[in-house]
């Protein structure tokens, strides 16, 4: 009976492959409309790990700087404000998305690809990269 205990065991932690703790997924990157500076960025971002994950800085070799933003609607107002840390609790996803948290990317330098790094303080977290979707081919979804 052990050699089928100890086999049983083998094949459940074969099944177990670690996850990295941050994972993103659905990643939409938009090319600024022709004559802006502006684009943005939706994506998912998922937190494997049984630790909060803090996001303090995302950086892009393609844009001159990358800033967290948050839509919202004050008085009938729409407004963006930036969000100096996004954080993802322990084993939940956040979508950033259009109307709120999203990531607003300021002066592209001409690249069709979007890198993006994903810091905790200097600590790297994530590294992705993804073609940037034209102007005219997105949706407003």
């Amino acid at each position: 009976m052990r050699p089928l205990l100890v086999i049983a065991l083998l094949i459940s932690a074969c099944g177990n492959e670690a996850q990295p703790p941050l994972i993103a997924s659905d990643i939409e990157i938009t090319a600024p409309l022709p004559g802006q500076a502006m684009s943005a960025g939706y994506l998912s971002l998922t937190n494997n790990s049984t630790a909060a994950i803090r996001i303090t800085k995302v950086t892009s070799p393609e844009f001159a700087a990358v800033e967290i933003h948050q839509s919202l609607l004050e008085n009938g107002v729409a407004k963006m404000r930036h969000i100096p840390v996004l954080t993802i609790p322990a084993g939940t996803t956040v979508k950033l998305e259009r109307g709120g948290v999203h990531l607003m990317l300021l002066n592209r330098t001409g690249s069709q690809r979007a890198s993006l790094s994903f810091y905790d303080g200097a600590t790297l977290l994530l590294d992705v990269s993804v073609p940037m979707l034209r102007a005219d081919s997105r949706g407003d979804r």
